[in-house]
Parts: structure tokens; C-alpha cells; sequence
């Protein structure tokens, strides 16, 4: 524990050094440097539950830490190409080792394995940059981008470890649990089994075709070698997950909205619900979804994303998205059918401009095969009560205030309110308050 504290110490004096000395000419700097660390704290008091099973969250009063902390560094190559690397260390855990609730409150959580800090490789890549018009744009340093000159119209290529809702499924108010919204049903559209490992990263390809109007993205990647798996797996041929997003910019007046969206695949060992369910009454198979013994299923969808400007300091957002439901989820959460809606206010009105108020709504639920799975008593990777007698859409509402403390400080707190967690209508309600700190340089 010492040795990964000073390790993280370390990396946060390394970037703040490079902070300073690159202020001045970062334009010129081939290389960049920036650091993040999230410490979210979140409690639950204690809430109804006649029964639990493996994957249920516990009904006693629970308080959890989440920690991340990562290092972002990019070059630039030659013209319109960079590569960039991201180890990463976390640490600590979400209620009940994060489980029994679908829409889990803590996004953090999903990237961290177990409680014990680790150090790991998050993100490793290049990105290449293809022109397709004269007319460019001066892109600031930031996060994994170099300060460079990107064409307006042009085609990227991104390959390499990453995570793939980096680059789909976007959404400036309702994206990064680290600032925004905590949720996972928030973060991203929940019935998108998007294609990760335990921690949130996959290996793969993504080609963008991008213009001052329009975007269209393709990628393909590898899936988990089980549920939840912290290991690709390489048999790309058998198994991958395959998404393409088309993306619109409008324009309200003078107030800036967009509208994605999006198309899925995946292919994977998964299992069939119904299949398990006929195996398990017939004694033939076990009642296991978590470890298929062969390639073949798939899990495919849709989703739609909406944001929009409604004035200069008020922003709306949505998301509705859907799955098949027949084969077991692979890699995200167990929700089949999603949709939210939320705002966005900035703090202008109350003379605190970087600050930010949020308000959110979600209604998550399952198919008819799923339902039945879990009402036999079997478990995913996330939820599984035991039983399943009383179904109800899961409903979460989430509201949380972040403070700009100063230029590499931010502090927040919030409160999401769960109904019937895992879709189960004998538990719950659930009240969940959070603290959040998050650095970022």
C-alpha cells in the first residue's frame, strides 16, 4: 500500500512539474503530460430486504471508497499522428463488491478488479489523422490529444487498448462518472453491452469519417473471455463486438445540440437464457451464464443519444437504448431496455460559472428470458437475488452538485434515489449519498 501511494505521489509531482514548464510553449511541445486521481466515498443507509442472494446488494448500512489515479501522456509522430499511454492504479471497491443493483451508483467501480490498488495499463494507441479538405481546425492540448492542427473534414484511425466509450456513445453532459453523473446507467446508454474487460478497456480498431456536420465511427474489438472477464479474448474470428454510430450537429438558433446513433453487435461464448433454463429443469447443465463452453452467441442493438443547448448555461440531455435480451450480458450490465433523461445548469446565476448542477432520471429493465432466468434462481455477474417473483423496472434518479474549488480541484456531492434494485420489487428502496474528489491537471 505505501509503495502504490508513493507511486501515485509521485506520478501527480512528475505532471505538475511538466504542467509548469510546458505553460508557456505547450503549442510547441511534441509531447504532453496531464494526471487525474477520483476518490468517490458513498454510503447507503440501511433499506428493506425480506431476502438476498449471491449478487444482492446488502441491506445492511454500507459505506464504500473508490480510488483512481492515472497518468496521461501523448506524443506527436509526424503530421496528424500521436500515440498515447495511460497507466493507471486503482483501488478500493462499490457497495457489496458491485453488485445487486443494475444501474450500479459508483462508475468508477467498474474499471477496479479488486480492493487492493493496482497498477495496470489502461490505454495504449495511435491515432492518425487523414485529411480530406484544406480547411483545419487548432486543437488544444488536453487529455490523450496533443496540441496539432486537425482537418475539419477528414478520416481517423484509432488502434490500439482503449476503451471504446471513449470514442461512442459521447454526451457532454452524461458521460464521465469521474465529473458528471455517477451511475452506470448514466454514463453510458445501458443496453449497449459494449465490449470491456473488468476494468472498462479492450483492444481494437476505430475508423471515423468526420466532418463539420456529420460523423460516422466504426469500430471493432475483442470481448472478455467470460462475463466480465479481465482477459480478452484473441479468437477474434469467433468472438468480437462490432458498433457503428452516425452522429448529427444541429444547431437551435444560436445553441449547439447533437443526436447519435448508434448500432451493435457482439459475438462471444455468452450463453442463451432459454437454453441454460432448459439445461438446468432438465438436469443436464448447471445454471451458469457467467462461463460459456462455446462460441456463437450474440447480443445485439440500438441506441439513441441526444443532447442540446437550451441557453447559455442550461443544457438537456437523453438516452434510450435496447437489446435483444436472449443471451446473457458479457461485458457492461444487466439491462436490456434503458432510457434517461436529465439537465445540465451551469453555476453563472449564482456568480460560480465552473460550477455544475445536474439532475437526472433512468428507468432500466429486462427481457422475458432474462426475467425468467433470474426468477429460477440463477445469477449474472452482477445482479441475481436468488428469486425474481415480483419484477419491476429498475428506477434510479440521480442529482449532484460539483464545486470548483480551483484550476486542478473539483469537489462534489450527491444523492441517487434506486427503486426496486435488480428489478426485484420486495427490495429497496435504496438512498445513496456520495462524495466525490477529483483532480485533474
Amino acid at each position: 500500500m505505501k509503495k502504490i501511494l508513493f507511486l501515485q505521489l509521485l506520478l501527480l509531482s512528475i505532471v505538475i512539474t511538466a504542467d509548469a514548464q510546458t505553460k508557456d510553449t505547450l503549442s510547441k511541445s511534441p509531447f504532453n503530460f496531464h494526471f487525474q486521481l477520483t476518490a468517490i466515498n458513498q454510503s447507503h443507509p440501511a433499506f428493506h430486504a425480506p431476502y438476498s442472494g449471491t449478487n444482492s446488494l446488502q441491506p445492511a448500512a454500507e459505506e464504500a471508497l473508490s480510488l483512481t489515479t492515472t497518468l496521461f501522456a501523448g506524443a506527436r509522430l509526424w503530421k496528424g499522428a500521436s500515440v498515447y499511454f495511460n497507466p493507471e492504479i486503482s483501488g478500493g471497491r462499490g457497495f457489496s463488491s458491485a453488485v445487486g443493483v443494475a444501474g450500479f451508483p459508483n462508475g468508477e467501480t467498474f474499471r477496479i478488479g479488486s480492493a487492493a490498488p493496482a497498477l495496470y495499463l489502461a490505454r495504449l494507441f495511435y491515432r492518425q489523422y487523414i485529411a480530406l479538405g484544406t480547411a483545419v481546425d487548432t486543437v488544444a492540448d488536453d487529455i490523450n490529444q496533443v496540441s496539432e492542427l486537425v482537418p475539419r473534414k477528414r478520416i481517423t484511425i484509432t488502434a490500439g487498448k482503449f476503451a471504446i466509450a471513449d470514442m461512442f456513445d459521447n454526451n457532454s453532459y452524461s458521460h464521465d462518472p469521474r465529473t458528471q453523473f455517477m451511475n452506470w446507467s448514466l454514463m453510458s446508454a445501458g443496453a449497449w453491452d459494449y465490449p470491456a474487460n473488468t476494468r472498462g478497456y479492450t483492444e481494437g480498431l476505430v475508423i471515423e469519417y468526420a466532418t463539420p456536420g456529420w460523423v460516422v465511427r466504426l469500430g471493432t474489438v475483442l470481448v472478455p473471455t467470460y462475463a466480465n472477464g479481465p482477459t480478452l479474448d484473441a479468437h477474434y474470428s469467433k468472438a468480437q463486438g462490432d458498433v457503428i454510430e452516425i452522429q448529427k450537429n444541429l444547431t437551435l438558433g444560436k445553441h449547439k445540440g447533437t443526436i447519435r446513433l448508434l448500432g451493435f453487435r457482439n459475438v462471444s461464448k455468452a450463453p442463451n437464457y432459454r437454453d441454460v433454463i432448459k439445461g438446468y429443469t432438465n438436469h443436464t447443465d448447471s445454471l451458469d451464464v457467467i462461463n460459456g463452453h462455446k462460441y456463437g452467441g450474440v447480443k445485439y442493438g440500438f441506441g439513441i443519444n441526444g443532447e442540446q443547448e437550451l441557453t447559455t448555461d442550461l443544457g438537456l440531455f437523453f438516452r434510450t437504448s435496447w437489446n435483444d435480451g436472449q443471451t446473457a450480458t458479457w461485458a457492461f450490465t444487466e439491462i436490456d431496455h434503458s432510457g434517461s433523461v436529465g439537465l445540465n445548469l451551469a453555476g453563472n446565476r449564482w456568480h460560480r460559472p465552473d460550477d455544475t448542477f445536474g439532475i437526472a432520471a433512468v428507468i432500466n429493465g429486462i427481457s422475458k428470458a432474462h426475467r425468467d432466468y433470474l426468477a429460477t434462481g440463477g445469477d449474472g455477474f452482477i445482479i441475481g437475488d436468488g428469486r425474481l417473483s415480483n419484477y419491476k423496472t429498475e428506477n434510479i434518479a440521480e442529482a449532484y452538485y460539483s464545486a470548483r474549488i480551483n484550476n486542478y480541484l473539483h469537489l462534489s456531492a450527491g444523492y441517487q434515489f434506486i427503486a426496486n434494485p435488480a428489478y426485484n420489487g420486495d427490495r429497496g428502496p435504496v438512498n445513496v449519498f456520495s462524495v466525490r474528489v477529483h483532480i485533474a491537471i
